[in-house]
């Protein structure tokens, strides 16, 4: 996987001024859009389009520093407009495309380079698994995408969840793990105005169709299932645990992702060091 990412660079540094789509991309790999787009965001720290973006800032700043003309550039680069570049140059750079030809100022973005680091003395311990189709209930709340800390956005979902709610969810929990489950999915990509977006639900798993009205159905297909267990305080060893999967596991294992919801519950224990926790993620062999 890391000799594939490593071309991909390659190819988006000579076609930076073409259709660099994630489509297009995946399909140069051999990989799905949705595998390639989760994981290089998670490895990388920014979506594949941000990436490209910057990128292709980056060699606009040049060309200004060489005395190209604003017009010139923000065209060749695909920007509609001389204003809409100068925005996204704005944001970039931290100045204005006539500042920077003034101030001689430079901002360093270099093209990515993957490697993949061995830690010795370390497991990962997982389990693929075949599930038949269920179906996530809960409530739900469009979210940023959050990679580290505590998510705001769903402590506030979790905290809106009423009584009644509560009530109509256990009446339906028929499915392992038998508790409350977190479950994201509908990934977008950011735009110019910043992070990505989720869809996150919290609730059960169940076989049982939905009769209530105040909580959201989401079909989940048969697939085949890597499961991460892991223990320890939580919620570190639980992010920990999912950076590894993207950094270690995935880049080694003969597995890619395909489009389905990303699952994890944690069962909490008086001893905060051994909180349980898995994470399922819908997998298919490459």
């Amino acid at each position: 996987m890391l000799s594939e990412l490593n071309h991909l660079m390659a190819y988006i540094e000579e076609h930076l001024l073409a259709d660099l789509s994630p489509a297009r991309l995946a399909k140069e790999i051999g990989f799905s859009e949705y595998h390639l787009k989760r994981t290089f965001r998670f490895i990388a720290g920014l979506s594949l389009s941000e990436y490209i973006k910057r990128r292709r800032l980056a060699k606009a700043q040049k060309e200004l520093l060489k005395g190209v003309s604003v017009t010139t550039v923000a065209f060749k680069y695909g920007y509609q407009s001389v204003e809409g570049f100068s925005r996204a140059f704005h944001t970039f750079t931290g100045q204005k495309p006539s500042e920077i030809i003034k101030t001689q100022q430079q901002l360093a973005f270099p093209p990515l380079t993957f490697y993949l680091t061995v830690h010795g003395g370390t497991t990962m311990e997982f389990k693929i698994q075949e599930k038949p189709a269920f179906t996530l209930v809960g409530v739900t709340k469009r979210v940023p995408l959050q990679f580290n800390g505590v998510n705001p956005a769903i402590s506030e979902l979790a905290q809106s969840i009423t009584p009644k709610q509560r009530d109509e969810l256990h009446t339906l929990d028929d499915l392992y793990p038998h508790q409350v489950l977190n479950a994201s999915y509908d990934f977008t990509e950011e735009r110019l105005t910043g992070g990505g977006q989720l869809t996150h639900l919290i609730g059960f798993a169940t076989s049982q169709d939905n009769p209530y009205p105040d909580l959201t159905s989401y079909q989940v297909p048969s697939h085949t299932w890597a499961i991460f267990p892991s223990t320890g305080p939580f919620p570190v060893t639980l992010q920990e645990t999912w950076g590894k999967i993207y950094s270690e596991w995935l880049p080694t294992a003969n597995y890619e992702l395909v489009a389905a919801p990303e699952i994890s519950f944690t069962r909490f224990s008086e001893n905060p060091e051994s909180t349980y926790s898995e994470i399922w993620l819908a997998v298919k062999e490459k």
